[in-house]
């Protein structure tokens, strides 16, 4: 009797037990069903409609509706990066052609010549130092270790790569490279040379070349000539050694400007030279009466990879004596519309404080006398005392004109027929 009442007392929670062990495997067996047939069907779902023949597509309003292309980027805005040179009392030309070319946006790098004064170069110094928009936004640079510049030898070249290499280790974010005189000024604002070359391929570069040598083959390419401003501290005239030499037969010479607006990726090349035609070309015409007139120009066209980049321009007003003289003319007011009518960026030469320089700062650049030229970067009381959005333009009646120049040098027939030849 014990025995079964102890069974007895057992038997209900067994019981209990068991009902609910029947009901959790229950539970977990309708729960990996439904999971399984999910997981089918999901399968299904992604298979090519090829895979189930039957399955049919409900007609949906949005599948049927072309979506409208996405709008293409705006072109962002360029930057330049410029090199403006002077020599000895061209402290306040330079100043002057500084303050008319400043954009927050750009890159600068002034330099005095060796032959300038101590006393200029360190005004000049203390000048950038001093200038509460340079200090803040930082992107005016000044060669404080001074070159000497001789105008017709190899110095100038060596001077404006000099330039390059500054800018291209301070920074890569430029896209074209400028060199300047302090005897050259602006005859369009920044905004309006920002926003015309934002539309262009950044690849381009403005080199005025031929090569039609002419009188040049006997009085520039065939004498040798050495450079003191090589190897002396004080400027001196070149002289001539003999015997002459040959023309070259390794590369094919070009003569042009010595004034341009060249692509970063060309100015890299010249300062890397990958393929060592740079530095070739380089000791070629250390020897060269007026190299800066044909170093770049003999390289970019001996370049296969660039010959297609040239536009045949410098980007320049210019006006030669008839017949041309070596210098070209000083420009005065009498020059001012036919500057206009140029469409060009820029113009030399102005001797300091000509009433011309005076003129086109109130008729092109709406520039104020010791102040920037205003742009849609300026802010603060006064006016330009303070950046805004650097990246903001403003662009006037220059843009309309450099843009008519840019499309006539730029048209294919043009193009072609000018380039390299």
């Amino acid at each position: 009797m014990g025995s079964l009442n102890t069974e007895k007392k057992w038997a209900f929670p067994i019981v209990i037990t068991s009902l609910v062990c029947i009901l959790l495997l229950a539970t977990t067996f309708s729960m990996e069903l439904v999971y399984s047939l999910h997981t089918i069907t999901s399968i299904i779902t992604i298979l090519p409609s090829a895979v189930v023949p039957n399955q049919t597509i409900p007609d949906i309003v949005e599948a049927k509706i072309d979506q409208a292309p996405l709008p293409s980027p705006e072109p962002s805005v360029p930057r330049f990066a410029y090199l403006i040179s002077g020599s000895k009392g061209d402290l306040e030309k330079l100043w002057r052609t500084l303050q008319a070319l400043y954009h927050p946006w750009n890159y600068y790098v002034v330099h005095l010549d060796l032959e300038s004064p101590a006393e200029e170069r360190l005004e000049l110094s203390c000048r950038v130092e001093k200038n509460p928009i340079f200090a803040k936004v930082g992107n005016v640079y000044m060669i404080t270790k001074a070159n000497i510049v001789t105008y017709r030898g190899p110095t100038m070249v060596s001077n404006t790569l000099h330039a390059c290499a500054i800018l291209l280790k301070k920074t890569k974010e430029w896209d074209w490279f400028i060199n300047l005189s302090a005897s050259d000024y602006p005859l369009v604002t920044q905004d309006d040379l920002l926003s015309t070359f934002r539309d262009l391929n950044r690849e381009i570069n403005f080199i005025g070349h031929t090569s039609r040598l002419a009188w040049k083959e006997n009085k520039r390419a065939m004498p040798l000539m050495i450079d003191p401003g090589l190897f002396q501290t004080t400027k001196s005239d070149l002289f001539w050694v003999t015997p002459q030499r040959t023309l070259p037969t390794a590369f094919k010479l070009f003569s042009g400007s010595a004034w341009m607006v060249i692509s970063r990726s060309f100015a890299e090349y010249t300062i890397w030279g990958w393929d060592n035609l740079p530095r070739t070309l380089l000791m070629y015409y250390t020897n060269f009466v007026s190299s800066p007139e044909g170093y770049f120009q003999t390289v970019i066209c001996n370049a296969p990879e660039f010959v297609h980049t040239v536009v045949n321009h410098d980007m320049h007003y210019i006006a030669w004596d008839v017949p041309p003289k070596q210098h070209p003319r000083t420009l005065s007011v009498n020059d001012t519309s036919r500057m206009i009518r140029s469409g060009a960026p820029f113009a030399r030469k102005f001797k300091q404080n000509d009433p011309a320089l005076g003129k086109i700062d109130k008729i092109l650049l709406g520039r104020k006398k010791g102040n920037f030229t205003p742009g849609g970067w300026c802010s603060g009381e006064p006016h330009c005392s303070k950046v805004g959005d650097p990246t903001k333009l403003e662009p006037g009646p220059g843009a309309e004109r450099l843009r008519l120049l840019i499309d006539r040098i730029l048209s294919p027939a043009n193009l072609r027929k000018r380039q390299c030849k």
